[in-house]
């Protein structure tokens, strides 16, 4: 995606007061991106993207998604999740993986990292890794109320609907590499 058309503006601020102190922040241009800059006190107010993560598990050349039910309701994705401030992304893709699936699993190397900007609020950077080897019995939690693995004549045909472009991209990406159908 072209990010020049990405511009921050008073509907996609997250944030209207400096953390430093308290002051109204304000939307600055320079060298060509917009950030957010304290009318007191002068400090950038820095809007970094949030780390996301997924695990990419693959069966008889299908791809396992997870329905959502809570935000991105009924449409699906690779099971996914952010990582959290203290955690390492490896772990993080673990425990998102087992809170969603209820499977312990072992990774083995990143797929693919994609910039997410589906959500204008939120930049995203999305890691995706391959699971190596799974255990466990298979059942859907957290913010996932069904599994299954497809392959991509499965997802037209059945009109799935993906939570997000960007699984769609690695979608293609697996099936480009032959490693689903």
């Amino acid at each position: 995606m072209n990010t020049e058309n990405i511009l921050l503006d008073e509907k996609n601020m997250r944030y209207n007061f400096c953390p430093n102190c308290g002051g109204k922040l304000s939307i600055k241009e320079t060298n060509s991106l917009s950030q957010l800059k304290c009318i007191d006190c002068g400090n950038i107010f820095y809007q970094n993207p949030a780390v996301g993560v997924a695990a990419i598990l693959i069966k008889d050349k299908k791809v396992l998604l997870g329905r959502r039910n809570i935000s991105y309701s009924n449409m699906w994705c690779i099971p996914c999740g952010y990582a959290e401030y203290y955690e390492d992304v490896r772990e993080a893709a673990i425990r998102e993986f087992k809170e969603e699936t209820n499977l312990d699993i072992k990774l083995r190397d990143v797929f693919n990292i994609h910039s997410n900007f589906h959500n204008p609020a939120q930049h995203t950077v999305g890691i995706w890794f391959m699971i190596e080897e799974y255990y466990g019995n298979m059942k859907p939690g957290d913010d996932i109320d069904e599994l299954g693995f497809f392959s991509t004549e499965d997802i037209k045909d059945k009109n799935i609907e993906l939570a997000f472009p960007t699984d769609n991209l690695i979608i293609l990406e697996l099936r480009e590499k032959g490693l689903i159908d």
